[in-house]
């Protein structure tokens, strides 16, 4: 996207996005000093707090006058104000209507082929629509496409008076949700989840290139160099963080996870019991930092002692080991199990 409200950014060759270097800027970006950002608070999703988030969200939607399925907007679907031209009225109410009072994305991308100059916009909007959905694929598709157009500016006005208030909750990271305002992150973090989700992990960390700094990016990021095995950049990257919110707790579980794969057990125990330090850091993040320093404990064991020296260990203390393990592996299971109900 543009700088322009509102306009797509120019054509990406193949429909792929370019990969390359992470800007200096975008280095430690916790350090994000904006007093105005698209964020809302995070949400730690659990099945329980996924399942009244949903309730919720429909009980919010009808009050605000919107339809269950439709796109969120903060403060309710804005009012349309008059324009001139009964060929521009005629233009700008029906792409009103798609954006907020649809929930089939096919309507705006009809909209789209009607009205080219407004193709990027409604092709987005379709993306985000589907994103909100669930359709990682056709949103991925949906949001490329929509990047490589360009809006004439009756478009560009439209989108920057109606469309700033669009929420889109992206997750970006395993059960960490980010209520985002309609903007380039929104855009692109809702790209990257869903080539995230479509197995494209290299595709995925090359869409957030570009962004301006913030604790939701860098958390997206890291996940995924984490993912791609590139712990010694997660390290590199969140370096000096404190545990300010639940995105930082959420970062520095990233951290510590890859000082471990890294055999550096001090200093992942060290973000761990940073993790633990704030009291008001989410119950799951907690009971996270929890079983990871039991796998800590597990894995500082196992390189120290030998399998003799293991059978040389009194009774009590092998059960208490056993119990240890068992106990991360319990928490293993129930994530995986149940830990990704609601995401899609």
């Amino acid at each position: 996207m543009s700088a322009r409200p509102g306009e797509s950014a120019p054509r990406i060759p193949d429909g792929r996005i370019p990969i390359g270097q992470i800007p200096d800027h975008q280095r430690r970006p916790y350090t994000d000093t904006r007093d105005l950002t698209p964020f809302r608070k995070a949400v730690v999703r659990t099945p329980v707090r996924g399942l009244a988030g949903n309730v919720g969200s429909v009980v919010t939607g009808l009050m605000a006058g919107r339809a269950p399925g439709t796109l969120a907007a903060e403060g309710g679907v804005p009012r349309l104000g008059r324009v001139g031209g009964r060929a521009s009225a005629k233009r700008l109410k029906a792409v009103h209507s798609a954006v907020f009072g649809s929930t089939d994305p096919d309507r705006l991308i009809t909209l789209a082929r009607a009205y080219p100059g407004w193709a990027g916009v409604c092709y987005l909007m379709a993306g985000l629509l589907a994103y909100s959905h669930g359709g990682h694929l056709r949103a991925s598709e949906l949001l490329q496409h929509g990047l490589s157009l360009r809006n004439d500016e009756d478009a560009n006005r439209y989108a920057a008076a109606y469309l700033a208030g669009v929420v889109t909750r992206v997750e970006v990271a395993e059960r960490i949700e980010v209520p985002v305002l309609f903007s380039e992150e929104a855009v692109f973090l809702a790209l990257s989840h869903s080539l995230r989700e479509t197995g494209q992990a290299e595709a995925a960390l090359a869409a957030l290139a570009g962004l301006p700094p913030s604790l939701p990016l860098a958390l997206a990021r890291c996940s995924l160099e984490a993912e791609l095995g590139r712990d010694v950049d997660v390290v590199a990257e969140t370096e000096g963080l404190l545990n300010a919110d639940d995105l930082a707790a959420a970062l520095l579980l990233v951290r510590a996870r890859s000082l471990r794969r890294l055999g550096a057990y001090t200093a992942s125990r060290s973000a761990l019991q940073e993790v633990l330090r704030r009291r008001k850091t989410d119950f799951t993040l907690r009971s996270d930092a929890l079983t990871d320093t039991a796998l800590l404990l597990l894995d500082a064991g196992r390189k120290t002692l030998g399998s003799r020296e293991w059978q040389r260990h009194k009774p009590a203390q092998l059960e208490a080991v056993k119990a240890i393990r068992k106990d991360a592996e319990m928490h293993e299971l129930w994530d995986r199990e149940y830990g990704r109900t609601d995401d899609h």
